[in-house]
């Protein structure tokens, strides 16, 4: 979830939503729109035209986000429903064919111009937005440019200079399955929009603990001296979650697994914001620069390191969380069991920068583990010599090494920030424990939560690609993934893994080679 603070107002448009009678328009994307105008954060005429095959017509398209708003929203208003339900249109037509774009053309000027938003000749501002199957990205972008409803901002089809209205795309992930498909995929979006006009989006990056990292080491002087391998051992950024794959099984997840669906997109992002320079300015052209740099840094492991760098793992069967049995992910529907779709992935990272030359990150995430946890450990290196040890020595015939200090960055479910340092517990003699210094982001900074998607569709509204990914971005971030995500050797020791624990047990063998231990809250699973 994340806060929206107060910004400038993005822009009237009409957003078209391709692919708006599937899950994601249904339980994110609407119920996000309508926080936002239940707040008065968006543009006061702004207009949301759905297109999708199945008829429905504007009161049916209503119909059915009404019980999504309901759900999933952050508060369900009737009142605010009812004023929001007005902003939503449908068309009914298959985005992948040609016939279908001069119908939609003309809808769109229909309902630019009932909401005034119509720039005569020039058109309505129009953010269309792909919340469709991969497979159809690459169609209907082409379908866009052949419909000459682009025009690189400057004008809708006329020679009329009033008609200054700018079209933009936003495009989900899965970017690309590979380096070659994004590659092409980005190819396919340059022919029609211009780069800036392209919004590759990330609603990790909506998070606000996400955004906040940069602040968090850039802004303290407490943190900002030290982020660096003269005073950090590691970084572990792990994201878990204690639910299975569920019905997305043979439709989605046994083609793509926890490499591509987490860790290639999310968790790299959310690994650049700790790992990247401090950017000149809080921009998109900084930030992405930087991101952009870290990426070519990374130091691509040899051959021979690749398996002992990485582990796949896919859960068994066990209980799930409402107390059924619940089947192991290999005898899903729709799941070939001999691909060996990771449901657990696990790497380490190094990137040959003067600031991180030598520092392992450990990236893991996974399926049906002992909860859910989306999460940045950055520990810091012990002091030199251990002042204390011979005096604990006099009470005790052993003596374990102090933990290191350590700071915890919670993205999910709960966010705030723990710095664990340590001090003397109270009483006689010298006993030395771990404690920590919490944020509460919510309870200290209050405001009312709000899904992750509601600031980037502003920012895309305001023309602001900060919080979005370029295409060198995107393509490098492949590049960090592609040999793990190709060795044979990683994917044949595939391991499978119980569920309600922290993962195979090659996961901990990655890191303790380095001399190192995930955290894992609570006690569960392994130390």
């Amino acid at each position: 979830m994340a806060i929206i603070p107060p910004t400038e107002r993005a822009e009237d448009c009409v957003l078209v939503i391709f692919g708006a009678s599937g899950d994601l328009t249904r339980r994110k994307l609407i119920p996000a729109l309508y926080d936002l105008d239940r707040l008065g954060r968006l543009p006061e005429k702004l207009v949301v035209l759905g297109v999708s095959r199945t008829e429905l017509g504007d009161d049916g398209f209503r119909e059915t986000l009404a019980e999504g708003v309901r759900k999933h929203a952050t508060r369900f208003e009737e009142d605010a429903w009812a004023a929001f339900a007005k902003r939503l249109h449908y068309h009914a037509a298959d985005a992948s064919q040609q016939g279908a774009f001069n119908g939609l053309r003309d809808r769109i000027r229909k309902v630019g111009k009932e909401a005034g938003i119509d720039r005569g000749e020039g058109g309505p501002n129009v953010l269309f937005y792909l919340s469709v199957a991969p497979n159809l990205y690459e169609p209907i972008v082409d379908r866009i440019g052949d419909s000459a409803m682009v025009t690189e901002g400057k004008r809708w089809c006329s020679l009329d200079p009033r008609g200054s209205a700018w079209q933009r795309i936003i495009v989900e992930k899965p970017f690309g399955t590979d380096l070659a498909s994004a590659e092409t995929l980005n190819r396919t979006l340059g022919r029609v929009f211009e780069e800036d006009a392209i919004y590759r989006i990330d609603h990790y990056l909506g998070k606000e603990l996400v955004q906040n990292i940069l602040v968090l080491r850039c802004v303290n002087s407490i943190f900002e001296p030290l982020w660096s391998r003269e005073h950090i051992s590691h970084v572990q950024v792990t994201a878990a979650e204690d639910i299975g794959v569920g019905k997305r099984a043979g439709g989605f997840y046994d083609g793509a697994g926890a490499l591509r669906d987490m860790i290639q997109s999310h968790l790299l992002q959310v690994l650049a914001l700790v790992a990247m320079e401090p950017p000149t300015a809080f921009d998109a052209e900084s930030i992405m620069r930087e991101k952009i740099e870290l990426f070519r840094a990374f130091r691509e492991p040899t051959p021979k390191l690749v398996a002992p760098n990485a582990a796949f793992g896919r859960y068994g069967a066990g209980v799930g969380a409402d107390g059924s049995d619940e089947p192991a992910y290999a005898d899903l529907e729709g799941v070939d069991p001999d691909q060996r779709t990771e449901t657990f992935a696990a790497t380490r990272l190094e990137f040959d920068t003067w600031r991180w030359a030598g520092v392992p990150f450990f990236v893991r995430s996974g399926k049906r583990m002992a909860q859910k946890l989306t999460e940045v450990v950055v520990e810091f290196k012990r002091p030199p010599i251990d002042v204390f040890r011979r005096a604990m020595q006099k009470a005790s015939d052993r003596v374990e090494a102090f933990n290191p200090n350590r700071l915890i960055i919670r993205i999910a479910p709960s966010e705030g920030v723990t710095f664990e340092v340590l001090g003397k517990v109270p009483g006689s003699g010298l006993q030395i424990a771990t404690a920590g210094l919490d944020l509460d982001y919510q309870k200290q900074f209050g405001g009312e939560p709000i899904e992750a998607y509601a600031p980037l569709l502003l920012d895309a509204m305001r023309g602001d690609r900060t919080l979005y990914k370029h295409r060198d971005e995107v393509e490098g971030m492949w590049r960090v993934v592609e040999g793990y995500l190709k060795s044979d050797e990683v994917r044949q020791g595939i391991q499978t893994y119980a569920p309600g624990s922290w993962g195979p047990d090659k996961a901990d063998e990655v890191i303790k080679r380095a001399g190192f231990r995930w955290r894992n809250p609570e006690g569960k699973g392994s130390a």
